[in-house]
């Protein structure tokens, strides 16, 4: 893959922890939504997270803490959900707790202009 592959309209579930730098660095801008399935903040952002994935520019991955854990602590990620916008494969911008679409919007917006 490579910023000139077509950016995914579905967010992207992390199966392999190792595959995390090769995406963050093929797309452009990233957001990376740290969830976890227990987590009710996280289960009322989905519908936010998928337009994101669908209305912008940006690729959206997601990872599961529980079966991430390391990644998760790489990221120092303490609380759930934890958003992160990467753009060409640097941290930009980090939130902490739940967020509206707006939100989520803006901050990609933000990067992708």
């Amino acid at each position: 893959m490579s910023s000139t592959d077509a950016v995914p309209t579905e967010p992207i579930q992390l199966a392999d922890p190792d595959e995390f730098d090769d995406y963050v660095a093929d797309h452009d801008v990233v957001l990376v939504d740290f969830y976890a399935d227990w987590c009710g903040p996280c289960q009322m952002m989905e519908p936010a997270v998928e337009a994101i994935a669908n209305d912008t520019d940006a690729a959206v991955l997601k990872v599961d803490v529980d079966q991430h854990q390391a990644l998760a602590g790489e990221y120092g990620v303490q609380g759930i959900p934890t958003l992160l916008v990467f753009v060409d494969g640097e941290l930009a911008e980090r939130m902490v707790g739940a967020q509206t679409e707006a939100a989520l919007t803006d901050a990609v917006a933000e990067h992708t202009a």
